[in-house]
């Protein structure tokens, strides 16, 4: 009988005949192999109820025919797709522009495949930029080592591990909930290849007050001779700030700052993956970290960790800078912001909790639960309770030396609307009321070790 004419789940798919772990010996019709794939990623979460990601999870029609049309492009072939090459070219220029480099025509960036890749970079630069300057007079260049705040996202331990980098953590404190630059002095020495400072604490969604750590790193200068340069971690803040603070002095008006980087596809609006690095002046990119290929047609110059990757989302990218404009991303951010506010305010006077940030940085904010309210259920319990309806709400402890303190994070993105955060708050309020009837402890595994 003609497999076409079989009905579709009546077909010969069980696991004796399709090798889940291997190659099957023979091929599937395309729309057989799509529904075992389709079926697959049935039970994943919906993307528009994750409220744990930063990551974009919608954007217009307009912007999804454009990525059909140009998914096949490869970034790196910049002698076959030279007008992508060039709108890439376009938005690090944009952003430049955006972060207040005292000339775009002076500064230098890239795309990248994410935010992680854009800090990599960044800590890169800083590592070859210091081992030359060490050569140049006749120092060793061993152990070197990078300062950051121990609330930093795991692609700055990432770093440190893969390129062989002291990782310094100042710790955040209940004083000091953020890295503020107090203490840096004893942190830093001739072997600080560079400072970090985060634009959108992942934890809580907070600032660090970028300008304080450079005005500290100044009086360093000035009583020890360490010039020591700022990388700013803006993966989403760096998206955020320029238009919802653009009096706040975090960017290229800190001539401190050498290099910023950002996801495009948080803030920026875009599916992932994209992300950008801009380094306020071309000589703080040491020219040793840019190779040069000739094996895709022409002489290529490339530095970015990664070959082969996509140049639709870098396209999109330029879509929404085209589409928004400074207006409109103004427009859009604000929208989301008010959201974070509204549901921190609706959170916050509930009785068991108390919030740690309120969304007013970026639109992220957290909370805990007050230590007194309850010993019958966590954090995690609610956190499961909510998945159950759908809703992806993560409790996690704090960063070392605050890992007692268990928070709850929402991250607001520009697909959730006023509408559905009433009917998130109105799911929490319903879950709180029946943990809250709980007679005994919830058997959660976290109850004991992270209870707050």
């Amino acid at each position: 009988m003609d497999s076409e004419l079989t009905p579709l789940f009546d077909r010969q798919t069980g696991a004796s005949a399709i090798g889940r772990n291997r190659l099957g010996a023979e091929p599937l019709l395309p729309q057989t192999a799509y529904q075992l794939v389709h079926d697959e990623a049935l039970l994943d979460g919906n993307a528009r109820l994750n409220l744990a990601t930063f990551v974009g999870t919608w954007m217009d029609d307009y912007a999804n025919k454009l990525y059909a049309e140009s998914y096949d492009k490869n970034m790196i072939d910049k002698d076959e797709y030279p007008s992508t090459a060039a709108v890439e070219d376009k938005c690090w220029r944009i952003l430049a522009d955006l972060w207040n480099a005292p000339s775009a025509d002076d500064a230098i960036g890239t795309s990248t495949i994410g935010s992680s890749e854009a800090c990599m970079l960044g800590g890169l630069a800083f590592k070859r930029r210091w081992q030359h300057a060490r050569r140049a007079a006749g120092k060793s260049t061993e152990k070197p080592n990078l300062v950051m705040s121990s609330a930093v996202q795991v692609v700055w331990e990432k770093f440190c591990n893969y390129w062989d980098v002291e990782m310094r953590l100042v710790p955040v404190t209940e004083e000091h909930p953020v890295f503020d630059g107090t203490g840096l002095a004893d942190y830093v020495d001739e072997n600080t290849i560079g400072v970090v400072a985060i634009l959108g604490v992942t934890y809580t969604g907070a600032y660090e007050p970028v300008k304080q750590i450079a005005a500290v790193l100044d009086e360093i200068q000035r009583d020890t001779g360490l010039d020591i340069p700022l990388h700013v971690d803006g993966a989403s803040g760096a998206m955020v700030a320029p238009f919802l603070q653009p009096d706040l002095e975090w960017d290229f008006r800190l001539e401190r700052v050498h290099s910023i980087s950002t996801s495009g596809h948080k803030y920026g609006g875009v599916y992932p993956g994209v992300g950008w690095v801009v380094w306020r002046e071309a000589r703080w990119l040491p020219e040793d970290l840019v190779l040069r290929v000739s094996y895709l047609g022409g002489d290529m110059p490339t530095f970015a960790l990664n070959f082969s990757r996509p140049g639709a989302q870098v396209l999109l990218q330029y879509y929404m800078f085209l589409r928004l404009g400074y207006a409109g991303y103004t427009d859009i951010q604000q929208g989301s912001q008010d959201v974070a506010v509204h549901l921190s305010d609706g959170i916050g006077a509930m009785e068991p909790f108390e919030l740690i940030s309120r969304g007013t940085d970026i639109p992220v904010f957290a909370w805990t639960l007050k230590k007194d309210h309850t010993e019958n259920w966590t954090l995690y319990d609610l956190s499961d309770r909510l998945r159950m309806r759908g809703w992806q709400v993560p409790a996690y402890p704090l960063p070392a030396n605050l890992e007692h303190i268990i928070v709850q994070r929402i991250v607001v993105r520009r697909d959730l609307s006023h509408d559905m955060a009433d009917k998130l708050l109105a799911d929490i309020r319903t879950e709180v009321a029946y943990l809250d009837a709980l007679q005994a402890p919830m058997p959660s595994l976290h109850n004991e070790v992270f209870h707050h």
